[in-house]
């Protein structure tokens, strides 16, 4: 079921934990074919900046083992940029 697919991507780290939708991280994707963690890949999340505040939206247990997606953090930049609250 599309639940349950959902809920293994986010327990694999593929899947944001605040929108749902594909994060795009490499490492993650790495672990998920079985790849060591120092095979060296390198991934879109390691060369921006997420602001603190999506952070502290992360559900206590996605932090540290689920990436935010791009979207949410572009999001997150102009909501910063603008002085609006993050959606």
């Amino acid at each position: 079921s599309d639940a349950l697919s959902l809920a293994l991507d986010l327990s694999e780290g593929l899947r944001c934990p605040l929108c749902g939708g594909a994060n795009q991280c490499a490492v993650q994707a790495a672990r998920a074919e079985g790849q060591s963690e120092d095979a060296g890949t390198l991934c879109w999340c390691m060369t921006v900046q997420v602001p603190p505040a999506l952070r502290e939206r992360l559900p206590t247990e996605a932090r540290g083992c689920s990436c935010i997606c791009p979207d949410c953090v572009a999001a997150a930049h102009r909501a910063a940029a603008c002085g609006t609250a993050t959606p």
